[in-house]
C-alpha cells in the first residue's frame, strides 16, 4: 500500500491494548505460572554439546591469531584514498564493502 501511495488503515490495537492485556496476565498469575514452568524445566545441569569439528582442539585453549601483509601498488593505495575522502568513509569500511562484494558474487 506505501509503494503505491495509499493510506494505511489504522490498527486494530494500540500499546495501550498490549500494556492492558500484560498487566492481566500479571494479576491473574499466568506470568508466575509461565516463569515456574520454565524455571524447572531447564533447572539442573546443562548437557554440554558435542559437535564434531575439523580438527581436534588444543587442551588449552588458546586466542593466538595470524596476519597476512599484502603491499598495494601506489595506484590503487591513492584511488582507495581519494574515495575515502570523497566518500567520508574510512579505509576499513571501503575495503570491507569490497570484501562483502567478493563474497557476494
Amino acid at each position: 500500500a506505501l509503494y503505491q501511495n495509499l493510506r494505511l488503515p489504522d490498527l486494530r490495537i494500540q500499546y495501550k491494548d498490549y500494556a492492558v492485556w500484560q498487566n492481566q496476565l500479571l494479576r491473574d498469575g499466568t506470568i508466575e505460572k509461565q516463569k515456574d514452568f520454565w524455571l524447572k524445566t531447564l533447572s539442573g545441569e546443562i548437557p554440554a554439546l558435542n559437535l564434531p569439528y575439523d580438527y581436534s582442539r588444543p587442551p588449552l585453549q588458546s586466542f593466538e591469531g595470524n596476519t597476512c601483509k599484502i603491499t598495494l601498488p601506489l595506484e590503487i593505495a591513492e584511488r582507495l584514498d581519494r574515495l575515502k575522502n570523497d566518500t567520508g568513509s574510512t579505509l576499513f569500511m571501503i575495503l570491507l564493502s569490497a570484501f562483502n562484494l567478493l563474497l557476494s558474487r
